[in-house]
């Protein structure tokens, strides 16, 4: 999914166009399975626990948790990327523990985006100061990393204290955590404690900028190491291969030919994966993956 100097494309669940807040979530596993075999390096899953009519979008409706286990069954080899677990939501232990799972019953396919939470209402629903959502993201990652990494080690947090204890199973290799957006952390501490970065999309000369100076933060705290730049991106394909692009909500529509040229672009940006939404899409689902891993991916692969 990642590799330096590489760009790779990923979709997310519902990978369906739809009006309002509410997918269907009709033939998600069979396009699943198409992605996969075009060459999409993963599958995104949300996490919103709640449905908040005022945000617009419930993400792929079901638990993230059980729809990664689910979708793990249905395909062999693309990444199970979350974008993202909201983690002062949950407990840690209860993130490490469903994260190890998956991560084992997929052969070691997750790739755990984190966040810290962006919708007012979903805190006081769970009795979460959002004030406090920034330190109770450093103290998630900190627990998670240690009761993952280690067997039988104690830890305590404000969540508790283990001891004499320990999480099973634990995962197939060391999971990937990514950051998204700043999640009220300073770039800093994203560099050096996160292994890459989720952003969103932005005009492309800015986005260079930000790319380049994610790699560069990311050397000189760690020299030699490869830590990715993702991004997410709406994408409503049209039919005309040749229409240019006209902006909707964190993308645009346009031809393949237009995705193609901004994708490049991207790539020779430092950007590492691209995400795509197709939530504002007017064109069947099936006929979009197809164009996309048919004309364009292979050019910028």
């Amino acid at each position: 999914m990642f590799a330096p100097g590489r760009l790779t494309f990923g979709v997310f669940f519902p990978i369906e166009a739809f009006p309002g807040d509410r997918p269907t979530m009709r033939d998600q596993v069979p396009l699943a399975r198409r992605a996969e075999e075009l060459g999409f390096a993963a599958l995104w899953f949300r996490d919103v626990p709640l449905r908040d009519p005022t945000f617009g979008d419930v993400g792929q409706i079901f638990d993230p948790w059980v729809y990664l286990g689910f979708i793990a069954a249905q395909t062999e080899r693309a990444a199970l990327a979350t974008g993202s677990i909201v983690l002062p939501l949950r407990h840690p232990l209860h993130t490490a523990k469903a994260a190890a799972s998956v991560d084992q019953l997929s052969g070691g396919r997750l790739l755990l985006g984190i966040a810290s939470g962006d919708r007012p209402v979903e805190f006081p629903a769970f009795g979460v100061d959002a004030e406090q959502r920034g330190s109770a993201f450093r103290e998630n990652v900190r627990v998670i990393r240690q009761v993952l990494e280690h067997s039988f080690e104690p830890v305590s947090s404000p969540y508790g204290v283990l001891a004499g204890a320990d999480i099973v199973p634990k995962p197939v290799r060391r999971i990937p955590l990514l950051v998204t957006g700043s999640s009220r952390q300073s770039p800093e501490w994203i560099a050096q404690c996160s292994d890459g970065w989720i952003t969103y999309p932005r005009p492309a000369l800015q986005q260079a900028r930000v790319a380049r100076d994610w790699h560069e933060m990311v050397h000189q705290h760690s020299p030699g190491t490869f830590k990715p730049f993702a991004q997410s991106f709406y994408v409503d394909l049209s039919e005309d291969p040749n229409e240019q692009p006209t902006p909707i909500h964190l993308g645009f529509r346009a031809g393949w030919k237009a995705l193609l040229d901004y994708t490049l672009g991207l790539r020779d940006a430092g950007v590492n994966h691209v995400a795509f939404n197709l939530k504002y899409g007017r064109r069947s689902a099936r006929d979009v993956l197809d164009e996309i891993g048919h004309e364009v991916l292979p050019r910028v692969a």
